[in-house]
This record gives structure tokens, C-alpha cells and sequence, in this order.
């Protein structure tokens, strides 16, 4: 019994002794911080790179994030005119415009939405949340109709949004967050030589009408349709000829962008006037732009605050409503000098 005493003490020692250091090999399990420091975070104009799903939480908020992501690139199962969880939409996917589910540089991606939003909106003249914002898209690219802000899908829209752009501060831009605008053309945009291009280019996925092309099970779109009943309407952002051009521009022939644009400026320009000028749902918002400084230079329907015609807000060219504008609000922030020589 003695001889028992004397050893288990050493024994247990040299046990505890031979763990601690065996643990202290093992790699962590512990889920790595990408953004650690004030340091580590992205600045303004900075390149993102979208979190892996990997780093989605096994718990009910990341159920919530993968329904949102689930929503964001399949929109039309859930919500589409056969859709299992309501149908408001026409039968395009968010990510018909948000390419890869939203990740994509320069494919607009929502990287800078959870970190610029609540945002003043001149569109509409007052703070935009994101829940807006969503029910923004599904009204005007998805023809649709709005989500109540506390509606499930809703909620997973934003959680989704919210945990793609969880690593970009507060009020930053990364790179590539927006749509690059294009170098202005001296002319006008012409829709003729953009069908030419349309029909070389994009009618093998768009088809020759427009249409898009439908998934075998008809339910949604496999490439989505760019005019036509079931496409965008009127008041959606790539309606306007100069964001519509720069998104072709940095992501069209969806086949043939790959680390560089394939199609030149003029070419971007000129298809993306043969898109606009084709028929799409008509619904307008009367109440947007109520603030007419304000509203965009290709915004195509009147009443604007200059003398330009409709056509030439619709296609340009736009250098001479810039220019205008630009006088215009000089002439307006000159301090009156009444009496003064």
C-alpha cells in the first residue's frame, strides 16, 4: 500500500503533465477573426472578398442567413408566380442582377448594404432602411410586391445582407460595391446597332426575343428575360441607360467576362439602348424624384428642370445635360451681389 502511495502521485503528474502538452499541439478550433483590429478592416475603395458559407453559425440565426442566401439566388421558388412561400414576384432571382448571390465586384454586389444603410434615398427624399431597399428591388426589378418588415422572409433577406457585409464598417464603400459608369458618349446611344450586338452576343442565353430561358421545371429562369412581361419594369435602377451599360459592360457576355470586359464602351452603350427601348411592365412610381435637382440625367421621363427632350434624357448624349446641370446649380450657389460694382 505504501509502495502505491509513493508512485500514484508521480503517475498522475506525468499524465496530467504528458495532456497539457498534447493540447497544446492540436490545431484550435477556434473560428478564425478575418477582421481582428481597426487595422484589419476595410478602408474605403479596398477589394472584397465575400465570407466563405463555412462561417455561417450552426444556430437559428445562421438558418435564418442561409434561408436569405437561399432566397437571394433561387427568389423565384419561394416567391415567384408558383412560388412555395408566396407569389409576388415575376419569376426572376435577385441574383439575376446580384451575381453569385450577391458576391461578385462590380456584379452589384451587397457588400456595402448593411454598412451604408439606413441612408438618405433623393429618389424617394427621406432615409431608406434596408428592409426598404429589399422591397425596392422586389417591386421594381421583380415587378412584385413588397414584404412586410417583419415577415420571415424578410427577416432572412436581411440577416443574409447583413452577414455578407459583416466585416465592412460602418458608412465604408469597398471596391466594386456599386456599378461602374461609363465614359460618356459624344453622340447618342443607338438602339439599331445595338441589336446587332444583341443578337451576336446575347440572344443564345436571352433569347432572340427577350425572353430569357426557363429551367426545365418552368418555375424560374435560368437566364433571365431583358424585356417583355416578365422582365424589370420601369422604375427599376437598370431601366436607366447609364448604370444598365456599365453593369453590361463589367458583366456581360455572361460566357465570355472573365477577369477582363469583353465588349468595348460603345458597344455596352449601344445594347444596353436596344434593352431599353424594347416593351417591359410600365408601372410608374409617381412619387419618385420629387426633388427635380435631383433626379439623374437619363432618368427618361419628364418633368425635368432642364430643356432637353425625353429621347435625349433616354439615350443621350448626356455631356450637354451635364454640363448644364452643372451651370445651372453654379448659377444657383452665387451669392447676390445687389448693389455691389
Amino acid at each position: 500500500m505504501r509502495f502505491l502511495q509513493s508512485t500514484w502521485c508521480p503517475v498522475c503528474l506525468g499524465i496530467i503533465t504528458t495532456v497539457l502538452i498534447l493540447t497544446s499541439l492540436l490545431p484550435s478550433t477556434q473560428k478564425t477573426v478575418l477582421i481582428n483590429s481597426s487595422a484589419d478592416q476595410y478602408r474605403e475603395g479596398d477589394v472584397w472578398t465575400a465570407p466563405e458559407e463555412k462561417e455561417i453559425p450552426y444556430d437559428s440565426n445562421g438558418d435564418l442567413i442561409r434561408y436569405g442566401k437561399e432566397l437571394v439566388v433561387n427568389t423565384s421558388k419561394y416567391l415567384g408566380p408558383q412560388g412555395i412561400a408566396a407569389q409576388i414576384t415575376n419569376g426572376m432571382n435577385c441574383q439575376n442582377c446580384h451575381i453569385n448571390g450577391g458576391t461578385k465586384n462590380f456584379g452589384i454586389p451587397l457588400s456595402a448594404v448593411a454598412a451604408t444603410y439606413p441612408k438618405w434615398l433623393d429618389r424617394s427624399e427621406r432615409t431608406q432602411s434596408v428592409e426598404s431597399r429589399v422591397n425596392d428591388c422586389l417591386q421594381r426589378s421583380l415587378n412584385g410586391k413588397p414584404l412586410d418588415s417583419l415577415n420571415y422572409e424578410m427577416r432572412a433577406f436581411v440577416a443574409y445582407i447583413r452577414w455578407l457585409g459583416h466585416e465592412v464598417p460602418k458608412g465604408v464603400k469597398p471596391s466594386g460595391s456599386g456599378i461602374q459608369p461609363l465614359p460618356f458618349l459624344s453622340r447618342a446611344a443607338n438602339p439599331v446597332q445595338g441589336k446587332i450586338i444583341y443578337e451576336n452576343e446575347c440572344g443564345r442565353c436571352h433569347g432572340e426575343n427577350g425572353g430569357g430561358a426557363l429551367s426545365a421545371d418552368k418555375t424560374a429562369y435560368v437566364y433571365p428575360p431583358l424585356w417583355g412581361d416578365s422582365s424589370y419594369n420601369v422604375n427599376a435602377t437598370l431601366y436607366r441607360i447609364i448604370p444598365l451599360s456599365g453593369f453590361i459592360k463589367a458583366n456581360m457576355p455572361f460566357d465570355k467576362v472573365n477577369s477582363s470586359p469583353f465588349l468595348t464602351d460603345e458597344e455596352a452603350w449601344d445594347v444596353a439602348a436596344y434593352l431599353i427601348s424594347q416593351q417591359r411592365p410600365g408601372i410608374h412610381f409617381t412619387t419618385d424624384w420629387p426633388n427635380l435637382t435631383k433626379k439623374p440625367i437619363d432618368y427618361p421621363y419628364t418633368p425635368y428642370t432642364d430643356n432637353f427632350s425625353e429621347l435625349q434624357h433616354k439615350y443621350g448624349p448626356f455631356g450637354p445635360i451635364k454640363n448644364a446641370k452643372a451651370s445651372s446649380a453654379f448659377a444657383q450657389s452665387k451669392p447676390i451681389t445687389t448693389g455691389l460694382k
